[in-house]
């Protein structure tokens, strides 16, 4: 209870330190829109109908790009730890494109799909993928051997019987700590994919930014903490349901 006073009672001073900033001229209110002016901007943009369609369309991209994303980097990354040779082959491959930031390839998905929903959902795929492929690389990898030496002397000597049975139970906590890392990640990677011209929130943000609407910005801006906030206490939800077994 105590903990929660205290985060209300920063959350209120922060808004309020928001409000006195520009209102008192400390800032120009067109570099920094007093949050007063937010609610009216956002009734705008509903009445408009531009929320709506920017948040529809940049949950597709997000809801593919992450489901993708995580689903490659996963599978690739337990089976890169369970087969030395495939370790040993990516070894220096991913050395080389790990480094690389999901806006450098920016231009090539522009090349190779044009300004459309494809080439947002590759830079989102980008910006999830490494995340979970270095989570379920680590956990499978954490693996105990000596559980895998049991599964042989009981008759589970197949690669999926010991992946089922050993490998993704023993790993599941580590890959959803990286998959919950990536929820934040795909948001990030969504207004980077959309700024080129895809639509949704990064248009709209850079249509109100050119405009020179800030408080347009601002409410896309709470509107994405927003959705991060709402998806991540979801999966929050659902990993405590996986990994309940573990209690």
């Amino acid at each position: 209870m105590h903990r929660t006073l205290l985060a209300a009672l920063g959350l209120i001073a922060f808004v309020l330190l928001w409000e006195a900033a520009p209102r008192f001229g400390f800032v120009s209110p067109l570099f920094v829109p007093p949050p007063s002016g937010l609610p009216s901007a956002f009734l705008r943009e509903i009445q408009a109908g531009y929320w709506v369609s920017a948040v529809l369309a940049s949950l597709r991209h997000y809801a593919l790009g992450l489901a993708l994303g995580t689903g490659l980097g996963v599978a690739l990354g337990i089976a890169t730890a369970l087969y030395d040779g495939l370790d040993a082959a990516l070894s220096w491959v991913v050395r080389l494109l790990r480094p690389v930031p999901g806006l450098a390839w920016v231009p090539f998905a522009i090349v190779w799909f044009g300004i459309s929903e494809t080439a947002a959902t590759f830079i989102i795929i980008i910006g999830v993928f490494w995340i979970n492929f270095y989570a379920a690389y680590g956990a499978a990898k954490a693996v105990d051997k000596d559980l895998l030496e049991v599964a042989d002397a009981f008759g589970h000597r197949g690669t999926l019987a010991k992946l089922f049975k050993i490998v993704l139970p023993g790993s599941t906590a580590g890959i959803l700590a990286g998959a919950r890392t990536g929820l934040g990640q795909a948001w990030m990677a969504v207004v980077a994919a959309e700024l080129f011209g895809v639509p949704g929130l990064g248009q709209r943000m850079m249509q109100a930014s050119s405009l020179l609407a800030t408080e347009v910005v601002v409410v896309y801006m709470i509107t994405i903490a927003a959705l991060y906030g709402l998806t991540d206490a979801l999966f929050v939800q659902l990993r405590d349901r996986l990994l309940r077994w573990q209690r």
